[in-house]
C-alpha cells in the first residue's frame, strides 16, 4: 500500500464519477456542466499520468496491479483519445437530443475499466476491469433509445459480449486450476511443462480478447454495432477498447506464457492473417461509411496482432506504434464524418460524399489525408505504422505473414481510393452545413496535421515506446 500514489489517476476518476453523478442528479439542466467537468477530469488525470513516467515495474495489492512504462503509455493514449472523442462529439449529441448527464459518466466509467485492464497483473483484476468497461459500452451502444438501429446494436453487443465474457471466465478458471494462481508472475513460475488444460485456458482467454478488438472470427458484432450506435459512440468503440485490449494481449501472452509461445503463436498468426484478409475483402461492398470503418478496423487489428505474433520486444513496440497512429487516423476520419450535416441530419453514406471537394475543399483534403493514411500510402503516418510491423515480422523470417499483410494492404487500398474517387470525381451534391464547433475543429486539425507531418520527425514516439521492454 506504500505505492498507493501510483493509482492516483484511478482514484481521482472514481471520485469524479461519483461527484458528477450526484451533481447531475441534484441539479437540473446540468448536462453541459457535467460534460465539461468530465473533459476537465480527463485533462487532470492526463497530467497525473504524465508524472508517473519516471516509475517502472511497481506493484500494488500483492502484485495484482502493475505500474510500468507499458501501462503509463497506454493510459495516456486512452485519456488523450477520450478527450478528443468528447471534444469532437458534443455538437452531435446536442443535435441528436442525447446530450444527457449519463453519457459522459458512462464514458468515464468505461475509461476507468480500461485503466484497470491496462495495469492488471492478475486474471481477476483484468476481468474486473473488462466488465466495468463492457457494462458502460452496452448502454452507450443503445444510448439513442428512440432509434431502432441503436437499440438493436446495443442488444447484439450485449448478447455476444456476454458470451465472450463467459468463455473468457472459463479460460481463467482453467488456468487457475492448472497453475494454482491467478497472478501472472506466479503463473509463469508455476508452469513446469506444457499441459493441455493450460493451452485450452489460453485459447478461451484469447477468444474473449479477440472479441474485444473485433478480430476474425469474433468480429461479427462490429459492422452492426458501428452502424447502429450513435456516431459519437462509434468513434469511442473504434479507438479506446482496442488500446486496452492490446495492452492485455501483451501482458497476458508475454508475462505468464512466454515460455509457451509455441502453443499460442500459431493462434495469433491465424487470427492476424484472417483479420487482415477478411477486413480487406469484406469492406469492398460496403456503402455505409461506419460499416466500412468497422471492416477497416478488423483489418487494422490484424496488423496490430501480426506484431504480437513475432515474440520479440521489437514486435511489441511496433504494435504499440501501430495502435498509436491508428487512433489518430480514426479520429481524423470520424471528425470529418461529424461535419457531414445538413438540416440537423448527419449523413454517413458513400453517395453523400459525391463532389465534396467542390463544395468543401478543406474538409475533402482532411478526408483524403486520413484515407490515404489508412491505406498506408507514403509518406503519411499510416505507412510508417505498417512499415514497422513488416520490419519486425521479416526480421523473424515470418515471410508468409508479411506477404499476406502486403497483399491485404493492396486490396484494402481499393475501397479507400473509391471513397476518394467519390469525393473528387463524382458530380457534386447539395452543400453541407459545416459544423463550426471549436472542439471538433481542434480534433480534426491536430489529428490531420500529425498524420501529415509525422514522417518529418518520428523519433519522439519511437523513443518513448522503445522504453517499453517486456522480455
Amino acid at each position: 500500500m506504500e505505492n498507493i500514489n501510483l493509482i492516483t489517476s484511478e482514484i481521482f476518476i472514481s471520485l469524479s464519477l461519483m461527484s458528477l453523478l450526484i451533481l447531475g442528479v441534484f441539479k437540473n439542466n446540468s448536462s453541459s456542466i457535467v460534460y465539461n467537468l468530465s473533459i476537465f477530469t480527463l485533462f487532470l488525470s492526463l497530467l497525473i499520468n504524465l508524472n508517473l513516467f519516471s516509475f517502472n515495474n511497481f506493484y500494488l495489492f500483492n502484485g495484482a496491479y502493475k505500474v510500468d512504462h507499458l501501462s503509463n503509455f497506454m493510459k495516456v493514449l486512452v485519456i488523450v483519445s477520450g478527450i478528443f472523442v468528447m471534444l469532437s462529439s458534443s455538437k452531435y449529441l446536442k443535435i441528436n437530443k442525447i446530450f444527457k448527464i449519463e453519457y459522459p459518466i458512462l464514458l468515464l466509467s468505461s475509461i476507468l475499466g480500461m485503466f484497470i485492464m491496462i495495469s492488471s497483473n492478475d486474471l481477476m483484476v483484468f476481468y474486473l476491469g473488462l466488465e466495468l468497461q463492457s457494462l458502460a459500452l452496452y448502454v452507450l451502444a443503445s444510448f439513442k433509445r428512440n432509434d431502432q438501429l441503436s437499440s438493436e446494436s446495443g442488444l447484439k453487443y450485449f448478447v455476444l459480449s456476454a458470451l465472450s465474457s463467459g468463455l473468457l471466465l472459463y479460460g481463467c478458471s482453467l488456468i487457475y486450476g492448472f497453475s494454482g494462481s491467478t497472478n501472472f508472475d506466479q503463473i509463469s513460475n508455476n508452469i513446469n511443462e506444457v499441459q493441455y488444460g493450460l493451452t485450452l485456458g489460453i485459447v478461451f482467454i484469447l477468444v474473449g480478447l479477440a472479441f474485444k478488438i473485433s478480430a476474425v472470427p469474433f468480429h461479427m458484432w462490429a459492422p452492426d454495432v458501428y452502424q447502429g450506435s450513435p456516431t459519437s459512440v462509434t468513434i469511442f468503440f473504434a479507438i479506446l477498447p482496442k488500446i486496452a485490449a492490446l495492452s492485455v494481449f501483451i501482458r497476458f501472452l508475454y508475462v505468464p506464457f512466454i515460455n509457451l509461445i509455441d502453443q499460442w503463436q500459431t493462434i495469433i498468426i491465424f487470427v492476424s492473417i484472417a483479420s487482415m484478409v477478411f477486413g480487406a475483402v469484406a469492406a469492398i461492398g460496403q456503402r455505409n461509411l461506419k460499416r466500412l470503418m468497422a471492416y477497416s478496423s478488423i483489418s487494422h487489428m490484424g496488423f496490430a496482432l501480426a506484431g504480437l505474433a513475432v515474440g520479440t520486444n521489437e514486435g511489441i513496440q511496433s504494435s504499440i506504434i501501430y495502435i498509436s497512429i491508428y487512433l489518430l487516423m480514426n479520429l481524423a476520419f470520424f471528425s470529418c464524418l461529424f461535419m457531414l450535416k445538413r438540416n440537423d441530419i448527419y449523413y454517413e453514406d458513400l453517395s453523400d460524399l459525391s463532389g465534396l471537394s467542390k463544395n468543401h475543399p478543406i474538409l475533402a483534403l482532411c478526408l483524403l489525408i486520413s484515407l490515404f493514411s489508412l491505406a498506408g500510402i507514403p509518406p503519411l503516418a499510416g505507412f510508417f505504422a505498417k512499415f514497422y510491423i513488416f520490419l519486425a515480422v521479416i526480421k523473424e523470417e515470418m515471410y508468409f505473414l508479411a506477404i499476406v499483410g502486403l497483399l491485404s494492404t493492396v486490396v484494402a487500398a481499393f475501397y479507400y481510393l473509391r471513397v476518394i474517387k467519390t469525393i473528387y470525381f463524382d458530380s457534386q451534391t447539395e452543400k453541407f452545413d459545416i459544423n463550426h464547433d471549436i472542439g471538433l475543429k481542434i480534433s480534426l486539425l491536430v489529428s490531420t496535421v500529425i498524420i501529415l507531418i509525422y514522417f518529418i520527425y518520428p523519433s519522439p514516439l519511437q523513443a518513448l515506446i522503445s522504453k517499453i521492454v517486456i522480455l
